[in-house]
């Protein structure tokens, strides 16, 4: 099946887009209405089975549709320290983002988030992901992006977070939240490698973006109503950090 968004998200045409006033005002008009979007959240209680609160520094990878959203959610979690686009579940030379596009490499777009667990806890952090950052029902596509690279899934960092992630999944299933089954699988073992810079920050930097405003600053706007104390006006972003 063809990538639409891997046509329409080249570097070439990302940069000439994004200078043509037409844009500008097609995201503007998108903006006036951000309650409008492609998928909707849902209401989910927390996880019974939880990490213990801790301080330090731990990580945790999702894949959940296209990073660009899914980043730009869990750079606005308090507890957050860094969270970067990237691909996880294939080899290291095919961690490029065309080769990613095929569907064939085994990789999924993902984002790999620090936190700290005396701020934010893993089940937490899970309970964004499966509410407001991506749909959990869609088998290998997520919006207007199909393909295995855009798959739900959760790559446990460790048998603790695999039993959290496994038990949360039991538990919304058995809750009949979603109106139909989760698909959202987990593995293991998988390296994350990041993605190029350009892909970074995408949705603060390109704000007006017609994708963004449709796709995923509504999961935004979600996350600071459902999650009030979790939510951070200010996003911590990678390009600032790194430079």
């Amino acid at each position: 099946m063809t990538d639409i968004r891997t046509a329409n998200r080249s570097i070439g045409f990302v940069r000439g887009a994004l200078a043509t006033l037409a844009l500008a005002a097609a995201g503007a008009a998108f903006w006036m209405t951000p309650a409008v979007s492609a998928e909707d959240a849902v209401k989910i209680p927390p996880p019974a089975v939880d990490e213990k609160a801790a301080g330090g520094s731990e990580t945790a990878i999702f894949a959940g549709g296209c990073f660009w959203g899914v980043q730009g959610v869990f750079q606005h979690v308090k507890g957050v320290t860094r969270a970067v686009s990237g691909y996880t579940g294939g080899a290291k030379d095919d961690a490029v983002y065309e080769t990613v596009g095929t569907g064939r490499t085994g990789h999924a777009e993902s984002v790999e988030i620090t936190y700290d667990p005396s701020k934010v806890t893993y089940g937490q952090l899970l309970q964004v992901y499966f509410s407001v950052a991506h749909n959990p029902t869609q088998l290998n596509y997520q919006g207007p992006d199909s393909g295995t690279q855009y798959r739900s899934t959760i790559f446990a960092e460790s048998d603790a977070q695999k039993k959290i992630a496994q038990d949360y999944i039991a538990q919304l299933d058995k809750a009949r939240l979603f109106g139909a089954p989760i698909v959202t699988t987990i593995e293991t073992g998988k390296t994350f490698y990041p993605a190029e810079n350009y892909h970074q920050d995408f949705l603060t930097l390109n704000p007006t973006y017609p994708y963004i405003v449709y796709n995923d600053l509504p999961k935004v706007a979600n996350l600071k109503q459902l999650f009030p104390a979790l939510y951070s006006d200010k996003p911590v972003l990678v390009l600032s950090a790194s430079n």
